[in-house]
């Protein structure tokens, strides 16, 4: 829904670098998997005062009901993430861990494919390790853990409103796994099933992107709309497996840092090899102490997000930057509570060049790197998403935030493998055909998909006629009979209020153009044509999947138009009537696109009944208006019925006539040739 900015010159990693990052970060995930096990499992750290207790009870991200929980192989951590920087000494560190739903690796597969594409001759050249292998590796680990030779598979987005939802779709598309909301899965007798058409279908693997006190309301949190009543019992009775396991988010607090160290010691009988950056949680005197004697050069973090150290402050903080009240209370938070936040060093992020205005400049440059389950071990993605700051500071490298991001570029000393998740073009394939089946919510957004489609098309004529028998176009600008009928059935349609019927029979013509006007504004609130494409825009983004990028950048440069051109709209009619008329144009290329180009599967049909029975109330809600009291023929009615419903032409071509009564009502209800009848939409729909 927004430009994604990348940079076309890639971030280089040489093959001994990468040969040292890819160790250090199977390490750190075998390790963080441990400390998660340890957690919901035995607490042997804890007991034994290797891990502080406060770090773990104290955060939300803790699940209590996990507790004894054991996943298939011990498997908590199936995708990590880990955002690192290097030093203007060459040395790489560890800037977070990403356990809970971590995010990136769509966008990084999304920018190696337009920039291979970009620069294809380069790419090839130089050497570069592919992805696809990563995502086939995650793929196989996370089936195999299922045990099953076929196993059902989905991915659990909140939604189109996330800002990562592009990579939730991309993801689903590319790994071939359903793509599904909480509302589309059930739990019954302790098995996980999406709920389809065709009826329940158990769904073997949950790839999550929704946070795990999200994922079950029974169990977990009771306010979630984006979970799964019963998840929890599934996982207890091993019918299912979560990836990444509920609870994993426990070890994203950045204060644990601390502790990695010792534990890798411990846990993994290792030395850590790609050091966390300096960490000191105040929960512990000597550490605290540390903190509060070098507050200034430091940065100030709470241990748990939803708390601050300041009233006015949310994150991070640096003390250099504070007020004096600020610096004297986050000191005194520090010495009350010292358990909730933690100091580290204020990161020095070395710089990489970016194009920019025609030139090279170097920017400020942070890496997210990947590792995944691969049924065996631990993998890397031999790549990664840069991200490079806007301004010249090391600060505020975000993804999300409008910074920019590069393709990483692992490169290797010898020929790299030319893998990819294509189908070769000798690869036998068997035949199939979609449609068989379809997510129940799905089925329900493409059918009012349909129907806003064809209400906003429906609206769209009934203003435009209006407009045109203001502006005396339709050789009735005088005719008051017409234009009240016209105002009517919009205020029928709660497009226009209860007073412009009035002043269309009164024949106060210039204060009915300034309410069409308004109803083509962003003013118009809730029941305006602009509502009205925006409820068409919400409902297509439920099913973004399912569009063709063309029909995507038709309903975009409908909404875009709309937005645009309808603001400037004040009371001109000609303006007003080009507007209507482009729109027109766009809403039937969009439905055109939908009839010629979508297979006639079960997405198709549902599609087509929104549309079908929203054609059908329309022209019967019309008829009514137009048809059923005195003499239609003399006043104007046929000939606006005949534009609404769009079947002039074929009227004429028929019967050489003026309109008259019955063959108009035969045409527009009874005659089931045409595409514009009621008839017509009942043989469709049976």
């Amino acid at each position: 829904a927004h430009p994604w900015r990348m940079d076309p010159i890639p971030f280089l990693i040489s093959p001994a670098e990468w040969r040292m990052l890819e160790r250090g970060l199977i390490q750190r995930a075998r390790l963080l998997n441990a400390v998660v096990d340890d957690i919901y499992g035995a607490q042997k750290l804890l007991t034994d005062g290797r891990l502080p207790a406060p770090l773990v009870f104290g955060n939300a991200k803790f699940l209590r009901p996990m507790r004894g929980v054991q996943p298939p192989e011990g498997v908590h951590l199936h995708v990590l993430a880990f955002d690192l920087a290097r030093g203007a000494d060459g040395k790489w560190w560890v800037m977070s861990d990403r356990t809970q739903a971590p995010s990136g690796a769509g966008y990084a597969l999304e920018n190696r494919i337009v920039l291979s594409r970009t620069l294809p001759d380069i790419f090839r050249r130089a050497r570069a390790h592919r992805l696809a292998g990563f995502f086939q590796a995650m793929r196989d680990g996370l089936l195999s853990l299922t045990g099953r030779d076929e196993p059902h598979a989905v991915l659990l987005t909140p939604g189109p409103r996330n800002e990562t939802y592009f990579e939730h779709a991309y993801l689903a598309r590319y790994l071939g796994f359903s793509l599904v909301e909480g509302a589309d899965l059930t739990v019954r007798d302790s098995k996980v099933y999406l709920k389809t058409l065709s009826g329940l279908e158990q769904v073997d693997l949950i790839l999550r992107r929704v946070d795990g006190d999200f994922c079950d309301p029974l169990e977990l949190r009771n306010d979630s709309l984006m979970g799964v009543a019963g998840l929890v019992e599934a996982l207890r009775a091993g019918n299912v497996v979560v990836a990444n396991g509920l609870g994993s988010g426990v070890v994203e607090s950045d204060a644990l840092m601390a502790f990695y160290p010792g534990l890798c010691r411990t846990l993994l009988r290792e030395e850590l090899e790609i050091s966390s950056i300096a960490t000191w949680w105040c929960g512990q005197a000597k550490e605290r102490d540390y903190v509060l004697d070098n507050f200034d050069r430091l940065t100030l973090r709470p241990a748990f997000k939803r708390t601050s150290i300041i009233n006015n402050g949310a994150g991070a903080i640096h003390p250099a930057t504070l007020s004096r009240a600020d610096r004297e209370q986050a000191i005194a938070s520090i010495r009350e509570e010292g358990q909730r936040y933690f100091g580290q060093e204020t990161p020095s992020y070395s710089t990489t060049p970016v194009w920019q205005d025609g030139a090279l400049a170097p920017r400020s440059m942070s890496l997210r790197m990947f590792v995944c389950f691969d049924g065996n071990g631990y993998t890397v993605m031999p790549g990664g998403l840069a991200r490079t700051a806007d301004a010249p500071g090391p600060q505020g490298i975000r993804l999300g935030q409008g910074d920019a991001t590069k393709d990483a570029w692992v490169l290797s000393d010898t020929p790299v493998s030319t893998f990819t998740r294509l189908a070769a073009p000798d690869q036998p394939v068997a035949l199939r055909r979609s449609g068989a089946n379809l997510a129940s919510r799905t089925a329900d957004n493409l059918f009012w998909l349909g129907r806003y489609a064809e209400r906003a098309e429906s609206s769209m004529r009934l203003i435009r006629s209006m407009i045109a028998r203001l502006s005396g176009e339709a050789g009735a600008g005088e005719d008051t009979h017409t234009l009240a009928r016209l105002a009517h059935t919009l205020v029928e349609m709660e497009h226009l209020p209860e007073s412009a019927s009035r002043l269309a029979e009164a024949g106060e013509l210039q204060s009915l153009e300034r309410e069409l006007a308004r109803m083509l504004s962003a003013s118009a609130g809730p029941n305006g044509l602009l509502a009205l494409l925006a409820d068409l825009d919400r409902i297509a983004s439920l099913v973004r999947e399912r569009l063709s990028l063309d029909s995507w950048r038709i309903l975009n440069n409908l909404r875009a138009r709309a937005e645009h051109q309808g603001a400037a709209i004040r009371l001109d009619i000609d303006d007003a009537l080009a507007l209507l008329n482009a729109m027109l144009a766009d809403l039937t290329a969009f439905s055109g696109m939908q009839n010629e180009n979508m297979t006639r599967s079960l997405a198709w049909r549902m599609m087509d009944i929104g549309r079908r029975i929203e054609r059908a109330t329309h022209m019967t809600a019309l008829a009514r208006e137009m048809l059923v009291d005195g003499d239609p023929a003399s006043d104007g009615r046929l000939d606006l019925l005949l534009e609404l419903g769009d079947s002039a032409m074929t009227y004429r071509t028929r019967y050489i006539t003026a309109p008259r009564l019955a063959p108009v009502a035969d045409l527009l209800l009874i005659d089931d040739t045409n595409p514009r009848s009621v008839a017509f939409q009942m043989r469709t729909l049976a």
